[in-house]
């Protein structure tokens, strides 16, 4: 066995070569041997270098590749260390890795297996930040018109934040002077990997409440945390809280480190504070204000009323200097005028009940039984005679029925389909009517309808028809002589 070879634990040396005693082993041997040399040998390293590549498998994978400026390296973030990492891999952005060194045998190459991932510095986090800003600013979540006004004067408030801290403490004590209300604390942790995920179960688990339940809802939020660097304050630049405080109905405010610290929460949020007091400064009136305010109001409504009652008077003073000294004088005429009326109102209802029966007996006196009778006779007579005349028939109606009786009998002599004795009818073969020579043919089957029956006969011959006499020339009219116009007599007007 020479120097250079290699014996593997639990393998079967195969059958040596002729003139060769170094034993073979297969590939996957070897694979799996140098699989567990580098992991023995790098269980645990730290990388630094620029990510590219990145590929989010169907399964929840994460694959990527690791470079410098003269190697690269094939990284993949297991599905349960993806929502752990404390920044997602994007292409282009330097992070510090750490994980473990091993090999892929099926394709002979190595690999690293990353647990946690972090920016390599502030420039390469402020370039993520700035290309996830970008992106909901394209989406739309950043327009004013989507944003929710705050209530002017809160019953409940919801403050997000750590209950440890002094940020809670300085929003409490706050709201306790501007304006005590009900408040509650959804406790949460604000720096690490989880921040970002226990926030934005906050926010989702206030929205999920229902007026009037056991838990009050919030009429307004406030997600809080004291200052800190731009790693500490990273986890408030997440997406998916971004897109949390974006769909929430709850109007929110936004308080994340000093008034120079800037977060991607600042932009989808309602309302940004630049300190936590500040946030509950906004969301709270100052009662005393309010106080002073209303009792100012109370005061110049109470001016108010008391300029108009003296105002009322002053013109009730001047209104009263026309009027007589006592009220009896203003109403003495008037009622000594209804007194004289109510006097003589009984005496004269009495004279006008007299007068109408007056006009009543007169008229009953002209309606007496002789002038209904008189009007009867009169009318009977009249009846009577007109009896008398549609009795006698006229004599001009005897004329006309005489007449009527002569025009009938003539007409019933001249009627053809009736001959009389000694003339005939004339008929062709399909019992038209033949009045002239001229309509009759050579030959031709004809009938002749007598008074007394009818006989087919055929003409023989005939002669032809004169020529009728042309039409005679119109008269001419008479023009008529227009008498020539008056000497002009001139004008008379």
């Amino acid at each position: 066995m020479t120097d250079d070879s290699y014996a593997f634990e639990g393998t079967t040396p195969a059958a040596p070569a002729t003139g060769d005693n170094n034993p073979a082993v297969s590939i996957s041997e070897l694979a799996f041997a140098l699989k567990r040399t580098l992991e023995d040998r790098f269980g645990l390293v730290r990388l630094r270098g620029e990510i590219s590549k990145v590929n989010r498998h169907a399964s929840g994978h994460v694959y990527l590749t690791l470079k410098d400026d003269k190697a690269s390296l094939d990284g993949v973030v297991w599905k349960g260390q993806v929502r752990g990492l404390s920044i997602q891999p994007e292409t282009g952005l330097e992070v510090i890795v750490t994980g473990k060194i091993t090999s892929y045998p099926a394709r002979s190459s190595y690999q690293i297996v990353i647990d946690s991932m972090e920016a390599a510095g502030a420039g390469a986090l402020l370039a993520q930040l700035e290309r996830l800003k970008a992106k909901l600013r394209d989406e739309g979540l950043f327009e004013p018109a989507r944003k929710v006004a705050l209530p002017g004067y809160p019953r409940v408030i919801g403050v997000i934040t750590s209950p440890t801290g002094a940020v809670i403490r300085d929003i409490l004590h706050r709201i306790r002077e501007r304006w005590p209300c009900h408040v509650l604390v959804w406790p949460v942790v604000v720096q690490g990997e989880v921040a970002a995920r226990q926030v934005a179960a906050a926010i989702r688990g206030f929205e999920a409440l229902t007026p009037g339940g056991p838990v009050p809802r919030p009429d307004a939020l406030v997600v809080a945390r004291g200052g800190g660097s731009v790693e500490d304050l990273w986890p408030f630049n997440d997406e998916d809280l971004a897109r949390a405080i974006a769909a929430c109905s709850i109007p929110l405010v936004s308080a994340v480190g000093h008034e120079t610290d800037t977060t991607l929460i600042d932009f989808v949020s309602d309302r940004r504070a630049p300190t936590p007091t500040g946030a509950a400064e906004i969301l709270t009136p100052v009662r005393a204000e309010l106080v002073a305010t209303l009792a100012d109001l109370e005061r110049r409504r109470l001016q108010g009323a008391a300029r108009l009652i003296e105002d009322r008077r002053t013109r009730l003073r001047a209104t009263a200097r026309g009027l007589p000294k006592r009220p009896e004088d203003l109403l003495g005429l008037a009622r000594q005028r209804l007194d004289h009326a109510s006097s003589r109102l009984g005496s004269a209802l009495g004279r006008n009940v007299a007068v109408h029966q007056h006009r009543l007996a007169v008229l009953q006196g002209r309606l007496g039984r002789g002038l209904l009778d008189r009007g009867l006779e009169r009318r009977a007579t009249r009846l009577a005679t007109l009896s008398e005349k549609l009795s006698v028939p006229p004599r001009a109606l005897d004329r006309g029925t005489q007449s009527l009786i002569t025009l009938s009998r003539a007409l019933n002599s001249l009627n053809p389909r009736t001959p009389k004795p000694g003339f005939a009818r004339v008929e062709a073969g399909d019992g038209q009517w033949l009045t002239a020579a001229g309509q009759i043919a050579p030959g031709q089957a004809l009938g002749l309808v007598f008074a007394d029956g009818r006989v087919d006969v055929r003409a023989e011959g005939g002669t032809a028809p004169e020529p009728a006499p042309a039409p005679a020339p119109p008269p001419a009219q008479k023009t008529r002589r227009v008498a020539p116009p008056p000497p002009d007599q001139g004008d008379l007007f």
